[in-house]
Parts: structure tokens; sequence; C-alpha cells
């Protein structure tokens, strides 16, 4: 994007760097500061350390050799000793923006609380319906009272849509309306937007806090150890990879197809097909398959009914696109926020298949197609991904009120980090089909890579590096 800032970047001894996150004073200095209200909060009396030291960063990297530079570092998440607004001068609020996501209401609620509980902010409104929210709804009065009980909803009580995203518009309200920190939930194009929002904030040279909690079901987000959602989804899915797999059962030469979200990377079809050890192939965007010809996936299916009797398949959305694009008039649509509208790879390798048998192996066959995407999505967060939204958002809360701006929340290897715009942006986290976490997929459901083995050497050949830097760009649970 035009004029967006460059990341701050320190560089220390042994090859430290500290990809650092802009503050309030880059742009306004001389800004004062105010004792942070937890060291008066009762519920932290008994902590030995209310705040976060300055200089604690969190290492990107955490497999080193002895002689490994230190690496890439982001800085810590947490409350510090200084605040730089005013409980009374605070008019905070929060947008949530995209798709629906298990554990929004649970953020919405946090940050709501954490502003009036630890620092004592008491006007916090809600942007009703995404970006265009801010220039074309009225905004919600949010308290404590207000939000007590939505994390055990679904949805967003907020209200969310695609698109809407004037720059001009969206900051000349923020400006009208005097808030100052600006909570914004969306994902990878929602986290653009909110970036070029903190830039002409900066350029306006307002006193405003921009943070980001990123959010996508499909845990495709860089650089963070997952998103929040992420994890009730798969719980989710095995309840119709269940009852897949009890209809694939009930019938000769059952088969039972689920189509799960995953646009660009198939981590919830990956993860959901572990979890369940009832799949017999799980299909993902990242790892091409074919359905005719030795190795394809018909000559599976056939085999591993007659092993079996029945089969369960999982699919991910985003799939087999190409090759539904040979046999399909695609059409190259978007949606409001820029998303490529896919096919439903489901319906279709269904048709595919029971005509396949019907036709070709003169085989009878009862196939049960279930698509629970969007029971999947509407759900409440579970107890995990509930903890996880209330650490995300205290973070985030911790971070604006410490004039910390321009920046998103997550954990990366554990530790809560805030991290600039620009790493989360600039491209999705995919399932590496060369690596062990897929291998362990294969040998879990014993199906075949689909792939040929002149393509997977050179893909190792491309993708090989030193063994201490195989971390920097991938998560921790591909390389276990």
């Amino acid at each position: 994007m035009d004029g967006v800032s460059k990341i701050k970047i320190v560089n220390g001894v042994a090859g430290y760097v500290l990809e650092d996150v802009p503050h309030l004073t880059d742009y306004i200095p001389h800004l004062p500061t105010y004792p942070n209200q937890l060291q008066d909060n009762p519920a932290y009396a008994g902590v030995k350390q209310y705040f976060v030291d300055v200089d604690d960063t969190v290492a990107q990297k955490i497999v080193v050799h002895n002689n490994s530079p230190r690496g890439t570092h982001f800085r810590r998440a947490g409350p510090r000793q200084k605040v730089y607004f005013k409980s009374g001068d605070v008019r905070a609020c929060i947008v949530t923006c995209g798709g629906l996501c298990p554990g929004l209401n649970t953020v919405i609620r946090e940050i709501v609380c954490g502003l009036y509980h630890i620092y004592g902010v008491t006007k916090v409104l809600g942007i009703d319906g995404g970006y265009r929210g801010f220039y074309a709804k009225n905004t919600i009065n949010l308290t404590p009272k207000v939000v007590d009980d939505i994390h055990k909803r679904g949805g967003t009580i907020l209200g969310t849509s695609r698109g809407g995203h004037d720059t001009s518009k969206i900051v000349d309200s923020i400006q009208d309306r005097g808030i100052n920190q600006v909570y914004i939930i969306g994902g990878d194009g929602t986290q653009k937007g909110a970036a070029v929002i903190y830039e002409e904030i900066r350029r306006r040279g307002l006193n405003v806090a921009v943070a980001g909690i990123p959010k996508t079901i499909d845990n495709d987000i860089p650089v963070i150890d997952r998103s929040f959602g992420f994890d009730t989804a798969v719980e989710e899915a095995q309840r119709a990879i269940n009852a897949a797999h009890v209809e694939a059962g009930s019938f000769e030469n059952g088969i039972g197809i689920v189509k799960l979200m995953g646009r660009h990377s198939g981590f919830i079809a990956m993860h959901a097909t572990l979890a369940s050890r009832d799949v017999d192939c799980c299909l993902i965007p990242e790892s091409p398959f074919y359905l005719e010809g030795k190795g394809g996936l018909f000559e599976f299916i056939k085999r591993r009914l007659k092993e079996n009797g029945h089969m369960v398949i999982v699919v991910a959305e985003g799939a087999g696109q190409d090759l539904l694009a040979k046999y399909l008039q695609s059409m190259n649509q978007q949606d409001a926020s820029g998303n490529h509208l896919l096919q439903d790879v489901g319906l279709w390798i269904s048709h595919k298949i029971n005509d396949h048998f019907a036709r070709v192996q003169k085989m009878t066959i009862t196939l049960k197609y279930i698509d629970p995407t969007y029971m999947i999505r509407a759900v409440p967060g579970n107890a995990s991904d509930n903890v996880y939204c209330y650490l995300l958002a205290q973070s985030a809360v911790h971070g604006a009120m410490a004039g910390y701006t321009g920046f998103t929340v997550g954990p990366v290897n554990g530790q809560h980090s805030y991290i600039p715009f620009e790493r989360i942006n600039e491209r999705q986290n995919q399932v590496v089909i060369t690596d062990r976490m897929w291998a362990r997929l294969l040998s879990s459901t014993n199906q075949p890579s689909f792939i040929s083995p002149r393509v997977v050497a050179e893909s190792k050949k491309n993708q090989y590096k030193p063994p201490t830097q195989l971390l920097d760009g991938a998560r921790c649970e591909n390389n276990h």
C-alpha cells in the first residue's frame, strides 16, 4: 500500500532484531504520561510483578543452535508502568468486520470489561455493522452490564459486513466523535484496512491508538501461533465427521463427504482429520489431487471401499479449485472484501464420484454430503477459545493504553506480543505439504499424496534451509 510507513527495526548484539510497533510519541512528541491504575487494583494485589519490562521481547524463532543469531523479536504484550491516556479522557470504539467466527463476542466483552475494570474507562462505543458503520449507522453504548453474557452467544452483537472501507469517512467519523482508541476485530482484509486507518490518523497527527485483533477461522494468519475460533471450529467439525462416519458405515459401499472451511489454507481440515481418526482421505488447497488414473482419487476410493466397505472424505472449501475451473464455466467474481468467490467443491466432487462409480465402475455406492460451514461459524467459542479471546482482548487494551498504535496482537511461541500490521498482512499461512505435520496426516489416513516423487523432491529442494531457520516463517506445530 502506498504511503504505509516501514516497520520500526531495532538492531542489537548477536544478530538481535526487534520488529517494533509504532507509538503515539513517534509523531506526537512530549505526550504526558500517567501512573497505571493496575498497581491499585485489588485483583492484582498478590502479583509480584505488575508490569511488563520496557525491554521485554518475544523471539519468533525458538529452535536454535549454540552459534545461531538471536533473530527476529516482537515487543511483548502486557501492562506498562506508565500510560498515555487518562481514564476519564478515553473514548474507545470497537468494530467487527468480515465473516463470523466463534469467540467474536468474547473479544468484545473482554475489551469492554478490561477498559472498565482495569483502567476505569467508561466510554466505550460499539460500531454497528462493520467499517461502513463508522459513517452509516448509529453506535451502541457498551458497558459491562450490556456485554455480561454475550460470550455465550455466537456471532457478534455489533453486527458485521464486508467492504465499506472509506478511509477518509472513517477517520472523519473517529475525529468527529472524539474517539481516541480504536479496536478493530477482523481478518486479513480487515487488518489491511486497519493499517490504512492508522496511516491516515498518523498523517493527520491525531492522538488516536489503533489496535487490531486478528480474526480468521481458517488459522491462516502468519507469525501468530493460532487465530481465535480455530479450536472451536476443529471441535465442531468432529460432529460433522462423526455423522458422516455413522452414515457411511451404515450402508454397503457408503461414502461420507464433509466440506470444511479453508479457502486457501487447510488447517481446519488437517487438524479435524487428525483429531477424529475416522477420516480416510483429506483434501486441502495446498495439496493438488486428481480424480482419474493410477494413483488418483477414484482408484483410492475403490480400494478403500473393497478393504473397509465404507469411507469418509474431508475436503476443505478451497481444495481442487483448479479442477473445477476445467470442468465448470468459472467466473472470476469477488465478494465485497475482495475475496475470490469459490465454486462448491463438495457438491462437485460428490457428483463426480457418484457419476464415476455408476457409469465407469458399474458399482453401487451410497454417498452422503455434509456441509456444516455456517453451523461451525455461528457457535460460541469453546473453553479454550474463550480463555484465548480474553488474553487477546486484554493485550490489546494494555497496548493501546500504553500508547502503542498500528499493531495487532497475538501469541508468538506462547507469549502474547505486539506485531506490526505489515507482518500479518504480508502473506497467508498455509499447510506445508513437505513438512512433518502433513506426513503425519498421510500416515494416519493411509491416503496417497497425489503428487509425484519428482514434485516432492523439487519442493524439498526449493524449501530447504539450515535446520535452525526452519521456524522463521512457519508455525512450530508443523515441525515437532
